[in-house]
């Protein structure tokens, strides 16, 4: 591990795949840059295909501390960035009482000091570090409203934010920013132009087989060789959710527990609750509709060898 940033894309890619991540190029050029310019990196892309991976992967490479912002609806400043422990003040000012050492301008600056302070995640994100800025990752920011987009607009303009109790609080070395976003609803331009943005999509084939290869060293060839044919056909089906490759790896890791060393029609049916996640989706290619896709990639495969 190191803490030092790579000096270029090729090294950005042997820092990913160093931690079992099989990036693209493109990513990796987007990253790189993102890095170097120390700009936040917008990612977007369908569940599961390896966006919130990539702050994990920098935060174990780097040897940098990472900070997570889980989204959701609702998500305020209280829970994202800081609040008050009112226990803890409402203890300090029944024990001033007690003592008779009740001086109310000085008791009330005394409990809003940072003795008191919760801090959240976006201004823990902001604290230096031994190690260096820590990774920020924001993750799944279309869950939040528009009005929280706002304030994070503020704080990544200038990584500061303002306490008005304490003051404002400003990073010696801004964070290494991560966002991402299912696309659940469109991100305000303002925010995506403070970013570097970069789709990430389902892979190819034969990165996909070299992910399984990675992530699950032990799994037989022919298997994982039909595992990633079947799934890149099912993508191409009109399904409500089509598997990522976090689903690819649960649904091979499944079939290597049951020790399958090749697909069959039994097998793919027993397990594509691992594969699939709604039910129209399974109850449409469990039976005859998964048989014709297995046979097809078999075809192909005999082609190919």
């Amino acid at each position: 591990m190191s803490t030092e940033l790579p000096a270029n894309i090729e090294a950005t890619l042997s820092l990913l795949a160093g931690s079992d991540y099989i990036a693209d190029r493109s990513l990796a050029t987007t990253l790189f840059l993102s890095l170097k310019m120390g700009k936040p990196l917008f990612l977007e892309g369908e569940a599961g295909v390896g966006k919130t991976e990539i702050a994990k992967v920098l935060s174990a490479a780097l040897d940098r501390k990472l900070v997570r912002l889980q989204c959701y609806e609702g998500l305020d400043v209280a829970s994202a960035v800081y609040e008050w422990n009112y226990s803890r003040q409402m203890i300090e000012i029944r024990l001033a009482e007690v003592a008779g050492e009740v001086d109310k301008d000085n008791l009330g600056t005394d409990v809003f000091s940072k003795n008191f302070l919760i801090e959240r995640p976006l201004l823990q994100a902001l604290k230096p570090d031994v190690s260096g800025p820590p990774i920020l990752l924001i993750d799944e920011l279309d869950r939040t409203d528009e009005a929280f987009e706002a304030y994070l607009l503020e704080v990544l303009s200038d990584f500061q934010i303002t306490i008005p109790e304490i003051g404002t609080v400003i990073a010696e070395e801004p964070p290494i920013v991560i966002i991402t976003s299912n696309r659940t609803r469109e991100i305000h331009d303002a925010l995506k132009r403070r970013c570097l943005y970069h789709w990430v999509d389902y892979p190819s084939a034969e990165r996909e087989l070299k992910i399984v290869a990675v992530r699950l060293p032990g799994i037989d060839k022919q298997l994982s060789k039909q595992v990633v044919g079947f799934v890149q056909k099912l993508r191409n089906q009109d399904l409500f959710k089509s598997p990522g490759v976090a689903e690819t790896l649960d649904w091979a890791d499944a079939l290597t527990q049951l020790d399958k060393v090749a697909l069959d029609s039994e097998a793919i049916d027993n397990t594509i609750g691992t594969l699939l996640k709604y039910q129209d989706d399974i109850a449409k290619i469990r039976g005859s509709e998964a048989a014709q896709i297995l046979e097809q990639v078999k075809m192909e495969l005999a082609e190919a060898s």
